[in-house]
């Protein structure tokens, strides 16, 4: 028993330098313009509410955002009949009922977006071994921000021919080590937007990333706004100060 916790100790220690190794590997990410960048910048609502179709249409097949209320989406223009018509869409689990059991019933503005799958273990099963990542905070979480993320979307390619890629792996060129599991999901023209946007990958990344930004911090634009006006404040405070300060000294000399 001794001998089988030191072998597993050991092979959990060289996984750990690898993906510590893998994770710190130079991957160059390329800087693109942001509506939201600056200390200006807001969130591009429509660009957001494509990106919440991509979301919708694609990524949610795989992947969840437990930690965001639908109702969230009302940041971003979404009115209040939409969002009750989006809730509806989902199932959500309710209950116990008078009998004790759990139900599902239609989702409401105030439930979270519920998961594409019962548990972790149901979610590995229906990805090769391989367990898709929440979004909730993924704009967060990622170095690099936005500019990660739609980096990493549009990285997909043919591996270099003297790269072997694991059987279920996926070529990314951004990818620390390269091979993700996760297989090219954007396509030309894979979604039709309702604005007329035409649905280039290029495209479908950016709406993606900005939705991202916006769900991992819905108060961005407010705080961007809070944090000028205390500027400003600080500004006329400290004009304030020095004229009560000139106006003082002045009866001294």
């Amino acid at each position: 028993m001794r001998a089988l916790k030191t072998a597993i100790l050991s092979a959990a220690l060289a996984l750990g330098i690898a993906g510590a190794a893998q994770a710190s590997e130079g991957v160059h990410i390329p800087k693109q313009t942001w509506a939201h960048a600056g200390i200006f910048g807001t969130i591009d609502k429509a660009a957001a509410q494509r990106g919440f179709q991509i979301y919708k249409e694609v990524c949610s097949a795989c992947h969840s955002m437990r930690l965001v209320p639908i109702r969230t989406l009302a940041g971003i223009g979404f009115k209040e009949d939409e969002l009750k018509g989006i809730a509806s869409g989902y199932e959500v689990q309710a209950g116990p009922n008078d009998a004790g059991e759990m139900f599902m019933r239609p989702g409401l503005p105030a439930d979270r977006f519920p998961s594409p799958f019962a548990n972790d273990q149901a979610a590995r099963a229906s990805n090769n071994g391989a367990l898709p990542p929440d979004l909730s905070l993924m704009a967060k979480a990622r170095v690099g921000g936005e500019d990660y993320l739609y980096a990493f979307l549009t990285g997909f390619e043919e591996p270099p021919a003297d790269v072997h890629v694991m059987p279920g792996m996926n070529y990314n060129k951004v990818f620390p080590g390269h091979q993700v599991g996760m297989p090219n999901i954007l396509q030309p023209d894979g979604v039709t937007f309702a604005d007329g946007t035409k649905a280039t990958v290029e495209q479908q990344a950016h709406d993606v990333a900005t939705f991202l930004t916006f769900v991992a911090e819905p108060h961005l634009d407010a705080r961007k706004q809070m944090g000028v006006k205390v500027i400003l404040f600080l500004l006329v405070l400290a004009g304030l100060m020095y004229a009560a300060k000139r106006k003082l000294w002045s009866t001294l000399h």
